[in-house]
């Protein structure tokens, strides 16, 4: 079965309104990977995540420690970031959505377009929906 895959249409007002973006999970391998290093990144933030999460990897992190990952160190956090971001492009000609390009600096114009899209590979990596959570 095929990676997991969606298209991101920013609703929001703003100089992003209407943009596409293509989104595709990381492999299997890479997510173990940067599961772990968030896990790992959590704990030397101090933040104590139960057993059941920690031992559950991207599902642990996604019930426990999404909101946490906030009290991470930046120099922790940024990495796990951009690796979010690799998993992003833009489709710069909507009516050609097959055509798309990795992210370049202006392609996104809005900070919340960056936040909805690591909300929406977060996600899709994890199969846990935040909005659900809340």
């Amino acid at each position: 079965m095929a990676r997991k895959e969606l298209t991101y249409v920013v609703e929001a007002e703003g100089r992003d309104k209407g943009k596409h973006f293509f989104i595709r999970e990381m492999s299997a391998s890479q997510a173990e990977e940067w599961a772990m290093r968030a896990l790992m990144a959590l704990a030397k933030a101090g933040v104590e995540m139960p057993d059941e999460f920690a031992n559950a990897g991207l599902a642990g992190i996604a019930a426990g420690g999404f909101q946490a990952m906030g009290r991470m160190h930046f120099s922790d956090l940024k990495p796990l970031l951009d690796e979010m971001m690799a998993c992003v492009q833009f489709i710069p000609d909507p009516s050609k959505p097959m055509v798309k390009r990795p992210l370049i600096e202006d392609d996104i114009e809005e900070p919340f377009t960056r936040l909805r899209l690591r909300k929406e590979v977060f996600e899709l990596i994890t199969g846990f929906s935040l909005a659900a959570a809340a």
